[in-house]
């Protein structure tokens, strides 16, 4: 396990000091779970915003399904004869 050095401003100290002592966990313990959920959290944004760049080339592309369809399957949803997804 590697070992990183941090200057914690006085204010963020005085909470983590609180957290821990309310969740009877080490500081080491609670820096690594916070770094970890900020980290998993700004991949996921980054993840969605790929996802959106590569929707927009292909709606730009014309690759898209209308409305019309896209609300028919949706109200299909549940009946006997409901439709399939609708493709491009």
């Amino acid at each position: 396990m590697a070992v990183t050095s941090i200057r914690l401003q006085e204010d963020l100290e005085k909470l983590l000091e609180q957290a821990t002592n309310r969740l009877h966990r080490s500081k080491n313990w609670l820096i690594n779970q916070a770094l970890r959920e900020y980290l998993e959290r700004d991949m996921n944004e980054q993840q969605r915003w790929q996802e959106t760049v590569e929707a927009l080339k292909s709606a730009s592309s014309g690759k898209v399904v209308s409305a019309d369809k896209v609300h028919a399957w949706l109200e299909s949803w549940g009946k006997d004869d409901e439709l399939p997804p609708p493709k491009v």
